[in-house]
């Protein structure tokens, strides 16, 4: 049971980091009715910027990722201000392609600002592991988790009882509606992208100790963002964030038990037979279209 749990431990540990991308892609997705193919390689990018703050400064850690978190949620809204607001006029398809020549700028400029060389992030706890149980923990695994969980917990908090969230869910149920109800739709568009933005740096930041801050590090968080939010329902706000944690800790625990070289496979067979005979997801909801 040790080992059973101590695959769970670090499958919510995962399954941290694909939550709050996750909650990122579903916010943008549902207020501005887009997907953002390049939120992973923003967070990429914030991550240099957070590790190149922290070898020239004096700056604790913790400082750092508020720093790197704060610039993303500017490049957020500087990205729909600039970019896609102006192209609202474009075909549906128009601005989630876009979003896709912005992963190619963001590659691009990583090596030519930073340097082609791997960095290696520093954990935000250097301690050595804990015992609890016969279950071995990194402080640095408490730390990710109860980040998330905490954000996540905040994010949802405001998205039910307080009037932006109530202004978010009733643009992101029906925009025309909304704007001609007074809800400034554009508004809650430009804090979509920014709180977006901002989730994607802080989930690049938990990535980064765990592997190297390099131009490739975010493509399987980002991945698996998008297949826990199809998993959990596009549709909803929770679901993605559930998603996330049972993919996490379904991959861990067919690792262990079935197949290493194999996970991803039957993973994502798994997934992909759910999604025909539930196509909405975990908690998505049916839309019948009437005529």
């Amino acid at each position: 049971m040790q080992i059973f749990f101590q695959n769970v431990i670090g499958g919510i540990e995962a399954g941290s980091m694909y939550a709050l991308a996750a909650l990122g892609l579903v916010l943008i997705y549902r207020t501005a009715k887009m997907s953002n193919f390049a939120q992973g390689t923003i967070g990429m990018f914030n991550a240099y910027i957070a590790y190149f703050v922290l070898a020239r400064t004096n700056l604790p850690l913790p400082a750092v990722a508020i720093l790197s978190v704060i610039v993303a949620f500017v490049v957020g809204a500087l990205i729909e201000l600039v970019i896609m607001r102006r192209a609202s006029s474009t075909i549906p398809m128009g601005k989630p392609i876009m979003t896709l020549g912005l992963i190619i700028i963001f590659q691009g400029l990583a090596p030519m600002i930073f340097g082609p060389v791997p960095f290696q992030f520093p954990r935000f706890v250097q301690k050595p592991a804990l015992d609890i149980a016969g279950v071995k923990m990194l402080p640095n695994t408490l730390v990710i988790i109860s980040v998330t969980i905490i954000l996540v917990a905040i994010l949802f908090y405001v998205l039910q009882n307080t009037r932006l969230g109530l202004a978010v869910r009733v643009t992101a149920a029906n925009e025309t509606t909304a704007r001609l109800m007074g809800v400034p739709t554009r508004a809650v568009s430009l804090g979509a992208w920014s709180v977006a933005t901002a989730l994607g740096a802080l989930s690049a930041i938990m990535v980064a100790p765990l592997t190297s801050v390099t131009v490739t590090m975010m493509e399987t968080i980002h991945l698996n963002s998008f297949i826990a939010a199809i998993l959990g329902g596009f549709s909803t706000f929770h679901g993605p964030v559930v998603g996330a944690f049972i993919l996490g800790v379904a991959n861990n625990i067919i690792s262990y038990y079935i197949s290493s070289k194999w996970v991803v496979a039957i993973l994502y067979t798994c997934i992909l037979a759910f999604t025909i005979f539930k196509p909405q997801g975990l908690f998505g909801k049916a839309f019948v279209k009437k005529v």
